[in-house]
Parts: structure tokens; C-alpha cells; sequence
């Protein structure tokens, strides 16, 4: 009776020291106090209590929200910043004896790095130059959580809220830069319409037959309006014979025909 007894605890004692591990999970194992060289995992492991204690250790990345921190930019605007922590755990071991707790210490790391990173830009920068301090605030917070076994691998810029009166500000910029885009995309228009306006003087002024042919579209163009009421002034031909007068009067060097005027039509 008494060896039954003994075989029914021994079996209780294996198979409470009977663990199942994920294939995301690792066990470190401190026996006897001491750290053993590897960790354990995946699958069915083997915790001998209380000679072994066994620490389980996800290696899955976590997501890790910042909240919102009061920063004042180098430009002197207070702003309140959120972030998004990406990190994993690449050394089970370190994880847990180089760090107290490896997660607390991860989010307080990045609140403090958030402040200290963005209070050195401007406002401009912030708001405009995210990829950028996204890149460097990894990079430093990576540096910091190497010895630990953990791997920042992203960290993204989440929201920035800005104070109402400089949100104001802001929109009037943006309202006077597309006012000032504005007024030059008018006046590369009007240099154009210009230069296309000189070379059709230019062509007007060479060909006799140019004004003529103007003359007529302008009177189709008008003929349009069923209410409009053409009035020619004075003959196509007639107008013709005037030009053609002045221009043999300038060349004879005539006084009195520089004095021609033709009428308005």
C-alpha cells in the first residue's frame, strides 16, 4: 500500500512537470537559481519543481502603443505626440536576466526617446519629415534594447495634435500658398497668351491678306447672336484700297498720307 502511494505521487510529480510550448514560446530555465545554457522549446519540455523554475518567453512581435506625450518642438510649439512601438524578442535569455521586465522597460524607453527626438525638430519637420524621424527613432531605440535581446524593428509616428490656434495658422498658410500658385500659374498663362498674341501681330502685320481674312472670322463670330445687328462701315475692298494708298504714300514720302486713318469697324 505504501509503494502505490509513493508510485501515485511520484506520476502526480511528472506529470505536473509535463510543459507544452508553443512554437512562438521558448522557456528559460533557471535550475537551482543558475541559468541553464539554452532555452527550452518548442513542444513537450520537462520543469523539475522547485529545483527548475521556468520563465516562458514570446518570441511573436509586439505591438506596443505609445500614448500621447507632451512635446515642445525647437520652434517652441506645444504639441502632444502618439507612436507605435514594433519589437520582438531575438534572445530569450537576455530578455529576462539583463531586464527586469523587458516590456515596461521598452515603453518607458520610447516615451522618453519620443520627447527627446521630436523636441529637437520644428514643427515643419514634424509634421512633413515623419519617414524620417520614424527611421531615427528606431535606430535609437534599437540601440538602447540591443543588450537586452530585443529587436525594435519599426517605429511609426501615429498622431500629432497640434493646439487650435496653430492649427488656424496652418490653414491660412496653406490658403496663401495655393493663392500664390494660383497667380503664377496666371501669369505663365498671360506671358503666353502674349508671346502667341505678338506672333499673330507679327503675322497680321506681313500679310496683307491676314487683316481681311481676321476681319471676316470677327463678323462670323458676331453673326452668331441671332439679336446682333452688323454694320459694316465701309467696304472690304474699299479698306483694302486705303492700305494700299498709305502704303505707296510712305514709300513716295508723301506728307499727307501718313494722315489716312481707316475706320473703326
Amino acid at each position: 500500500m505504501p509503494v502505490l502511494i509513493v508510485l501515485f505521487i511520484v506520476v502526480i510529480y511528472l506529470l505536473g512537470s509535463i510543459k507544452i510550448l508553443a512554437e512562438y514560446e521558448r522557456g528559460v530555465i533557471f535550475r537551482l537559481g543558475k541559468l541553464l545554457p539554452q532555452p527550452k522549446g518548442p513542444g513537450i519540455i520537462l520543469v523539475f519543481a522547485p529545483i527548475d523554475r521556468m520563465v516562458r518567453v514570446s518570441l511573436r512581435t509586439i505591438v506596443m502603443e505609445v500614448p500621447p506625450q507632451d512635446v515642445i518642438t525647437r520652434d517652441n510649439v506645444s504639441v502632444k505626440v502618439s507612436a507605435v512601438v514594433y519589437f520582438r524578442v531575438m534572445d530569450p535569455r537576455r530578455a529576462i536576466v539583463e531586464v527586469e521586465n523587458y516590456h515596461y522597460a521598452t515603453s518607458q524607453l520610447s516615451q522618453t526617446t519620443l520627447r527627446s527626438v521630436l523636441g529637437q525638430v520644428e514643427l515643419d519637420d514634424l509634421l512633413s519629415a515623419r519617414d524620417r524621424l520614424n527611421q531615427q527613432l528606431q535606430h535609437i531605440l534599437d540601440t538602447h534594447t540591443d543588450p537586452w535581446g530585443v529587436k525594435v524593428s519599426a517605429v511609426e509616428v501615429k498622431h500629432v495634435d497640434l493646439p487650435p490656434d496653430m492649427q488656424r495658422s496652418i490653414a491660412r498658410q496653406a490658403e496663401a500658398e495655393r493663392e500664390k500658385r494660383a497667380k503664377i500659374i496666371h501669369a505663365e498663362g498671360e506671358l503666353q497668351a502674349s508671346e502667341k498674341l505678338a506672333a499673330a501681330a507679327h503675322v497680321i502685320a506681313t500679310e496683307r491678306s491676314a487683316i481681311t481674312l481676321r476681319y471676316l472670322q470677327t463678323l462670323t463670330e458676331i453673326a452668331n447672336e441671332k439679336n446682333s445687328t452688323i454694320i459694316f462701315p465701309l467696304p472690304i475692298d474699299l479698306m483694302d484700297l486705303l492700305v494700299h494708298g498709305r502704303a505707296e504714300g510712305s514709300g513716295r514720302g508723301e506728307p499727307g498720307a501718313s494722315g489716312v486713318v481707316a475706320p473703326a469697324g
